[in-house]
């Protein structure tokens, strides 16, 4: 008996133990430098530089003749954007680009919130930083670093940050906004050398938070976005008060995920199965199969030899322009495939959409964006922050058309601190651009949790 009794004890504190070191290990990470030249002897430069979006005559009159100089290829009959972008389609879109698109206008649009830049490990960093025009008395704005993905851009943010930094209801939290571009995206300078991944990016926005003055504050993204601000919980969980996100792809499945699998379809209550995660997760095999290789061509691409195809993008507007948009019509709706005009918009501003080409084209960013992919996943499938845990308080807002659907089971499997899970109305993978008002619905509601918890 006392044997027996001593074997659980041990048993039971060798649990315990690895429970408490499992939930003490944060995320290594090693400062980098990703400039030109050498690093300086001494500190580096922590300069804060207001920025502006431009536009020139020069620039436009380059982009219109290269649009002038594109040549057309029919779509077949019937195809849809079953092929790709849909050629017909096409043709509206960049006639429109051409000749009713206003993109000083646009300029003006992206310069409504303050731009700056701030040269971080040798490369400068391009962000917003939106502070709320008024804060209730007695409160003070809840900082929140936003982060986007591809082929996305800070500007996915636009709808979003008057909601979270003017909010129309009394009893809501006022949030003071950070914006970054990942380096390689947008206004944000390229890495220069080789290995730039997520979690050299995470180091970097923690650097830039710590520079603007946070010691705590909230983390949200999508696509990328999610990666990046979960290897920021993961490299510092103290200082990431809670973590919002809207995709949240498995990590390297444990045994309650595989068995969910294998026996989810019959004994879905066992899982906590809703009838939402039965449809999206045991579609027939094959049409499970048919569907990778029809939305995953890309990322093959991007992961293996991203500089070729990036090439050719940066220097055709319309090239670019369908690589781009493609995305934001099969990513927002699957269905939107049939449509003659992938459903673009549906959801979305032809002026919207062109804005976010165009930060790409006059920025340059498509072959960096897109080397991304390879710095992340060449580092094989499981890298180790993928093995890792988070303990940070987490609200995950689940879009029903997202392009890979995450019960709540599996969420909880990666942040054991699940606060929220949120089966939202209605949309997709671009949810902060799509849907901006139930985003910050969802992000008030989970922040409000985590401060009320704070507080007791």
């Amino acid at each position: 008996m006392f044997t027996e009794v001593l074997v659980a004890v041990v048993i039971g504190g060798l649990i315990l133990f690895l429970v408490q070191r499992s939930r003490s290990q944060v995320l290594k990470t090693e400062d980098g430098w990703w400039g030109v030249d050498a690093p300086p002897d001494g500190e580096e430069d922590g300069a804060i530089r207001p920025f502006k979006v431009t536009t020139s005559d020069e620039e436009l009159e380059d982009l219109y003749r290269r649009i002038d100089q594109t040549r057309p290829v029919p779509s077949l009959e019937d195809s849809q954007f079953n092929y790709g972008f849909n050629s017909n389609y096409l043709k509206e879109v960049v006639t429109y680009w051409r000749n009713d698109f206003d993109w000083r206008r646009q300029v003006n649009k992206l310069n409504q919130y303050p731009h700056f830049k701030t040269n971080i490990e040798g490369i400068d960093i391009h962000y917003l930083h939106v502070k709320p025009k008024k804060v209730p008395d007695g409160t003070t704005a809840i900082p929140l670093i936003m982060v986007h993905g591809w082929p996305g851009s800070f500007y996915e943010f636009y709808g979003l940050i008057p909601l979270l930094t003017e909010p129309s209801n009394p009893d809501d939290l006022v949030f003071e906004v950070v914006c970054p571009s990942i380096p390689g995206y947008g206004f944000s300078e390229a890495p220069h050398k080789k290995g730039f991944d997520s979690v050299c990016a995470a180091r970097i926005f923690h650097k830039l938070m710590r520079r603007l003055g946070f010691q705590q504050f909230y983390a949200h993204g999508g696509d990328w976005g999610w990666l990046i601000t979960t290897n920021m919980a993961q490299l510092e969980p103290k200082t990431v008060k809670g973590l919002h996100v809207n995709f949240a792809p498995p990590s390297k499945p444990g045994l309650p995920v595989l068995l969910s699998v294998m026996l989810g379809r019959r004994f879905p209550k066992l899982f906590g199965f809703s009838d939402m995660d039965i449809q999206r997760l045991f579609p027939p095999l094959e049409k499970l199969g048919v569907e990778m290789i029809k939305e995953t061509g890309y990322m093959h691409i991007q992961a293996t030899k991203p500089d070729t195809v990036g090439r050719g993008l940066n220097d055709s507007p319309v090239g670019l322009a369908a690589y781009i948009l493609e995305k934001f019509s099969t990513w927002t709706d699957q269905n939107f495939r049939n449509l003659e005009d992938g459903g673009l918009t549906r959801k979305f501003s032809l002026d919207d959409l062109l804005t976010n080409v165009m930060i790409y084209w006059t920025s340059g960013c498509i072959v960096p964006s897109m080397r991304f992919y390879k710095e992340n996943l060449s580092r094989g499938l499981y890298p180790p922050h993928t093995k890792m845990q988070v303990y940070v308080p987490t609200g995950f807002a689940c879009f029903p058309n997202e392009l890979m659907h995450t019960p709540k089971l599996w969420v909880k499997q990666k942040y054991r601190k699940l606060l929220t899970f949120s089966a939202m109305a209605r949309g997709g993978h671009f949810a902060a651009m799509e849907e901006p008002q139930l985003m910050a619905e969802d992000i008030q509601n989970f922040t409000k949790i985590v401060e009320k918890k704070k507080k007791k």
